[in-house]
């Protein structure tokens, strides 16, 4: 199996960032790794190797992106206005730096976002934010509204509000958007949401699925038994909806 290591400085975080591709062709994954997790943490949990014959028949191109959850969402440090700023940042290098990369190295059209636990948060929010782009987002074991607590996590926001943390957060901006063209576009992505039933974040689950439902949205939702959420359940569901 292809595996490239790729690192530069990236312009809109103003630091290194690192990634992993795995494979030659086919469809582009952009990978998130959970949260506060690496570009590497899926090679060392052996959730790429569970892909492994989609990847070496060239169905499959993988992007396992790093994360600055420590420098965004899990900086207690900073006010909950830059984590939200920072956050954003983020997102600019994911679209102005890594898309264009993947563009470069693979012309195939299709372009998957995925990802676990935090992860699923930052593969949703993107594919919702930019449909256009997107032709198909795996969110597993995800939370899709940071401001919400539930058990042991916390509103990763602090309370703070504004247009920023509002756009960023699918269950609270996608139960407003009334564009036939935008609601068109998520409409032509293949969605799928998994989670298990006994997650913390199951309720956010069904939260944005009823959301989707009432805007006429097709979706998959998956509910696996007990938490699902260990890598041994991502290797499945890696091979069950990539």
């Amino acid at each position: 199996m292809k595996r490239e290591y790729h690192k530069w400085y990236s312009h809109n975080l103003e630091r290194d960032m690192e990634l992993l591709i795995f494979g030659y062709s086919g469809a582009k994954v952009l990978f998130f790794p959970p949260r506060m997790g690496r570009f590497y943490d899926y090679e060392n949990w052996k959730v790429i190797a569970a892909l492994e014959p989609k990847i070496s028949n060239g169905d499959l191109q993988l992007f396992c992106v790093d994360s600055i959850d420590l420098e965004s969402f899990y900086n207690s440090f900073k006010h909950p206005g830059y984590r939200i700023y920072r956050h954003i940042q983020y997102e600019k290098y994911v679209l102005e730096e890594v898309l264009p990369l993947a563009n470069l190295i693979n012309r195939n059209k299709n372009i998957i976002s995925a990802g676990c636990s935090l992860g699923a948060y930052h593969a949703v929010n993107v594919a919702m934010r930019h449909p256009h782009l997107f032709c198909k987002v795996v969110g597993m074991s995800g939370r899709y509204d940071l401001t919400e607590s539930k058990g042991y996590f916390n509103d990763l926001l602090s309370g703070f509000h504004n247009d920023f943390v509002y756009f960023n957060m699918p269950n609270q901006f996608l139960k407003n958007i009334e564009d036939p063209d935008l609601i068109q576009k998520l409409n032509k992505m293949d969605i799928i949401l998994a989670i298990g039933k006994e997650d913390s974040f199951l309720q956010s689950n069904y939260t944005l699925s009823n959301i989707l439902n009432e805007k006429g949205i097709s979706h998959q939702f998956y509910e696996w038994d007990k938490e699902a959420h260990k890598a041994r359940y991502w290797r499945k569901m890696v091979g069950l909806y990539f």
